[in-house]
């Protein structure tokens, strides 16, 4: 099997027929009867009644439109992503998927059947069979299993780091401004103590007048973002940051069957740094965005990309951040990468970017309460029109059932169908931790990217450079003394004082810091939409 040969769940898997539906539920399901590869996501509700033979789908050319996976917590998400995840799979598609709450990685075994399962395989007409798929598994900075994910200081960029260092607007202004500098002169931020040595420094008696000439850094400003920096990391996220870098191509791979590869990203060790997690999967967009190629309108994309708790990414998000996700957003599916927001409600997705997912799948909302109700009302508007009642189905909604419109073959939405979902192949919760150790050390990458390696980069540099400093300065203060001789105190003073000025002016750490590093790297770095580095390769 190749990536070149479809396999559909559902071809020659579906029980039932089209024939003898009701009018309205039959022209539903005739907007859904595309002829190109697509994958199968349940049987249509109607009438509260399942309806085997109208089958509901998403065409697979139009995953790189984008999608919406959003309901209440405990109706269904997790398992959509799966079984959607696992049919992009068969079909030679890579996906990526964040697991948050640590159950994603059952995906690689076969599942269990069951009553249950075997139940919702025939309400739904499909022809049930256990399968597990190929993975990788990841883990931010090696905390928790999977193979570390780490990225440079350099490559995360100003924008993605003040949203994780929760900097208000000036700050990240001037966060922006340190990076122009450390490009311009070569100094490469790879971890954190990087970053702060540069901050320091340009704060430093010799730094100050470095950035005259374009706008200046306030000491003020300068000690929130060394403040933010040490608490961020006090909470363990310096592992984060660092060497080897990861190459988001990595996630483009197929296994040897020519099934998609897919990576999950490990994140239970995590859940405490929500901003974090959020910011480090927008990175891995950014990279990939300006990384591929335009390809236009595929047959399949390249890859799909599951972005869970997607709130976490938009709150509390500057002006420009949130341009530029939509930005993103907007421009990534003509290089062949499709992206689903995992979230509660649609509200959690700022209009602009929401506006860009052209493929729904809503499972059910609950209205305790006025603002409940609001929500409800917003989400409906949302949709098509529809013969539905959608405030009285999306609260009706059980467990495994969502309401689906999506974008067919030739672009248009499809009608709004009320769906209820197939059983997953994989397994519905997490492998045992040793078979999940062992597929990570098993994995060809683990060599690559286990050890963390720590070169020298801006804070050595700075810090040798004000070592040599010190040391000349050090040195001209004893030979002034000798020559002083049996002078006056006050003279020699004098001298030394000359002496040491002259030497620090003369050898201050960034006159000559511009002149060796300068040099060799100073070129300034060519930065994307989220002012991310473009990887050097």
């Amino acid at each position: 099997m190749t990536p070149q040969e479809p396999v559909r769940q559902g071809a020659g898997e579906e029980i039932g027929s089209a024939a003898a539906l009701p009018p309205p539920a039959g022209e539903i399901a005739s907007a859904y009867s595309f002829t190109g590869p697509a994958l199968d996501l349940g049987a249509l509700l109607w009438d509260r009644q399942c309806l085997p033979g109208a089958q509901i789908r998403i065409p697979l050319s139009m995953l790189n439109r984008h999608g919406l996976v959003a309901g209440a917590t405990g109706t269904g998400k997790t398992k959509t992503l799966q079984l959607i995840a696992e049919q992009l799979s068969a079909n030679g598609v890579p996906v990526f998927l964040a697991d948050i709450k640590g159950d994603a990685s059952g995906i690689s075994a076969p599942g269990q059947g069951g009553d249950r399962v075997q139940e919702r395989a025939g309400q739904v007409g499909q022809r049930w069979s256990a399968a597990g798929f190929p993975c990788e598994f990841y883990g931010l900075g090696g905390i928790g299993p999977g193979i570390p994910v780490r990225a440079t200081v350099t490559d995360f960029g100003p924008l993605l780091l003040a949203k994780v260092l929760r900097l208000n607007q000036t700050q990240e202004q001037s966060l922006g401004l340190i990076f122009h500098y450390a490009d311009a002169k070569g100094l490469e931020l790879v971890d954190l103590k990087d970053l702060r040595a540069v901050v320091a420094f340009l704060v430093s008696d010799e730094g100050k007048a470095e950035l005259k000439t374009i706008g200046g850094l306030s000491t003020a400003t300068a000690g929130v973002i060394l403040r933010s920096i040490t608490a961020f990391e006090q909470q363990g996220a310096s592992g984060f940051f660092g060497e080897p870098a990861f190459d988001t191509a990595e996630l483009l791979r197929t296994a040897p069957d020519g099934r998609g590869l897919v990576s999950v990203l490990e994140l239970p060790a995590v859940q405490d740094k929500p901003q974090l997690f959020s910011t480090f999967l927008m990175w891995m967009l950014a990279d990939l965005f300006h990384d591929l190629p335009e390809v236009g309108d595929l047959d399949r994309p390249k890859l799909v990309f599951f972005f869970d708790e997607a709130h976490l990414l938009f709150s509390g998000a500057s002006k420009a951040f949130l341009e530029s996700i939509t930005q993103t957003v907007r421009l990534i599916r003509s290089k062949g990468v499709g992206i689903f927001f995992v979230t509660q409600t649609p509200k959690d997705v700022p209009g602009d970017v929401l506006a860009q997912l052209g493929n729904r799948v809503q499972h059910a909302l609950r209205a305790f309460t006025p603002e409940d109700a609001k929500a409800l009302k917003a989400t409906v508007r949302t949709f098509p029109k529809s013969p539905y009642d959608l405030e009285e189905v999306l609260t009706g909604l059980g467990t495994g059932e969502a309401v689906v419109t999506v974008l067919s073959d030739t672009g248009a939405p499809t009608p709004v169908a009320v769906t209820r979902l197939r059983a997953p192949r994989s397994r519905m919760g997490p492998v045992e931790a040793a078979a999940l150790d062992a597929a990570v050390k098993g994995s060809s990458l683990y060599e690559r990217y286990a050890e963390a390696v720590d070169r020298e980069s801006a804070y050595e540099r700075l810090t040798a450079e004000q070592r040599a400093a010190e040391a000349a300065a050090g040195k001209a203060a004893r030979e002034a003394e000798r020559e002083a001789g049996p002078e006056p105190e006050r003279r020699s003073g004098e001298r030394r004082e000359e002496s040491l000025a002259e030497q620090v002016m003369g050898s201050g750490v960034f006159r000559s810091l511009a002149r060796s590093v300068g040099t060799q790297l100073g070129r300034e770095i060519t930065r994307s939409l989220f002012g991310t580095a473009r990887r050097r390769r």
